[in-house]
């Protein structure tokens, strides 16, 4: 391979240790990650609470019949059950938020539902009984970095970096 080759000595003590500290904690970045992670999860709850997606835009509002007939004011809150199945996984390198509820993705995405084994779709709303030829629910999206998260993050790995050389 053409190009330049650099070699150099470093004898500095303290620079030596530092990148050793930094090399070590890069080695091992699972408890960073951790830390990022459950930041994430919290503030996919907080989403839950706002309405609001990463971008900070309104989720859609309710359809007027079927909020009728929630007992939750808010939306993608009906039980809990999505917002309380957020959760994060750490290893080294790496971080995974996300859940593992089936209907997620719909909500997430949105999605157009079909009837397969019939002409309509048959269910009941706001005390009426409905017939649709397809029902679309609205992308509301949950998941996702907003620009606090890519803060909180930097966040995370300076105060790790921080702590890391004032141990040193």
């Amino acid at each position: 391979m053409a190009g330049i080759t650099v070699t150099y000595e470093l004898k500095d003590s303290g620079v030596l240790s530092g990148l050793n500290g930094l090399l070590m904690m890069f080695r091992n970045t699972q408890p960073m990650m951790a830390a990022i992670g459950t930041g994430l999860v919290a503030s996919t709850h907080m989403r839950f609470v706002s309405q609001k997606d990463p971008e900070g835009q309104a989720w859609a509002p309710l359809n007027p019949l079927y909020a009728e007939g929630k007992r939750n004011a808010r939306i993608l809150t009906e039980s809990g059950r999505l917002r309380n199945s957020i959760n994060d996984q750490a290893g080294n390198g790496w971080v995974r938020v996300g859940t593992n509820v089936l209907y997620a993705a719909a909500q997430h995405f949105g999605v157009t539902i079909v009837p397969k084994k019939s002409d309509h779709l048959y269910f009941r709303m706001g005390g009426l009984f409905i017939q649709a030829d397809e029902v679309t629910l609205p992308s509301r999206k949950f998941m996702g970095i907003s620009r606090d998260d890519e803060d909180m993050i930097a966040d995370t790995v300076q105060d790790f970096v921080m702590r890391l050389t004032k141990a040193r």
